[in-house]
């Protein structure tokens, strides 16, 4: 089975090569921005022309997307999020190959969600901020595609590769930071949201499974069980052998107030603290994961404590 993965040099996309690599079956062939790409790509400005003519001379069976944009203003959201994707579903319509599409979605075009509750695909999406935005208009050029293709949407993804900015990358790094300089004790804000984290290997695996399946649609990738961040930073502190004490800051951080992550300084009195969980999926998400169980035979295999494992690890490796 030939494969065209996009965004191979992604925080997803690395782990979807490497799983796919591992498949004596599968011919992997990148595509992408980086150098490091079999082929240079840039989804966002290319021509649905110019792909087509590559989709007809690789002729892959399957077609990967996990290229996207997570930071950045509604501009750039909508060019990598949305306008990328409408690139890669014209493309497959012109092109005579018959792909079939694999196309990394989010929780995030759920948006908030009741707390206590599991959000199963058949919920109305209500993202709550641009990036939500996007990715759900980039889900909705795939169903309203009519091509043979599956819609992942992955809730909070964790473990080996984790980006320092991301909400457990800035706890890593505040702890990090903490016990490099001998500080007794550890000030956090915004420990109270709880999210479902799903370590990036299973959804290497899940997507792995999704090439090879004939479901369609969308399916929720998620471990199933929301997590307080403050209980995720409890295990960090363990996992790393960080013995101060731990002080929640109640709410958002104010501006005097580090968030995670934040280095304490005179300009924090000036210059407003980011919410650390800026998803715009409020207190609470939990994934009902039952479709991808029962439509591809999926269930999350890595638990959290060893995801963080793998962050404290890489962390650890800047000290």
């Amino acid at each position: 089975m030939r494969v065209l993965l996009i965004g191979a040099n992604g925080y997803l996309g690395r782990f979807v090569a490497d799983r796919l690599l591992a498949d004596p079956a599968v011919q992997l062939t990148a595509l992408g921005r980086g150098d490091d790409a079999d082929v240079r790509f840039d989804l966002a400005s290319g021509s649905p022309g110019a792909l087509t003519r590559f989709l007809d001379a690789v002729h892959p069976g399957v077609v990967i997307n996990c290229a996207g944009a997570t930071r950045g203003g509604a501009r750039e959201l909508t060019r990598h999020n949305t306008v990328a994707v409408a690139t890669v579903c014209e493309a497959l319509r012109r092109s005579g190959c018959g792909a079939r599409l694999v196309q990394i979605g989010c929780g995030a075009e759920y948006g908030p969600s009741q707390p206590g509750s599991c959000t199963a695909e058949d919920a109305v999406p209500r993202p709550g901020g641009p990036y939500g935005v996007s990715k759900l208009a980039g889900t909705e050029l795939v169903l309203g595609s009519g091509l043979d293709a599956v819609v992942l949407r992955v809730f909070s993804p964790a473990g080996p590769g984790t980006p320092a900015g991301s909400p457990l990358g800035r706890l890593a790094e505040a702890m990090r930071r903490a016990m490099q300089s001998g500080d007794g004790e550890l000030k956090l804000g915004g420990l109270g949201v709880q999210r479902d984290f799903i370590d990036v290997r299973d959804v290497a695996r899940a997507v792995h499974a999704a090439s090879l399946s004939a479901a369609q649609g969308v399916i929720n990738i998620g471990s199933g069980r929301a997590v307080r961040l403050r209980d995720a930073a409890a295990v960090l502190a363990r996992v790393a052998g960080y013995g101060g004490a731990l002080h929640e800051l109640d709410g958002p951080p104010s501006p005097i107030r580090p968030s995670i992550g934040h280095p304490r300084s005179e300009t924090e009195h000036t210059s407003p603290a980011a919410y650390p969980y800026p998803d715009g999926c409020g207190s609470w998400q939990q994934a009902d994961v039952r479709t991808a169980r029962d439509r591809l035979g999926w269930r999350p295999r890595i638990n959290l404590e060893e995801s963080l494992a793998d962050i404290w690890m890489e962390a650890a490796c800047r000290i």
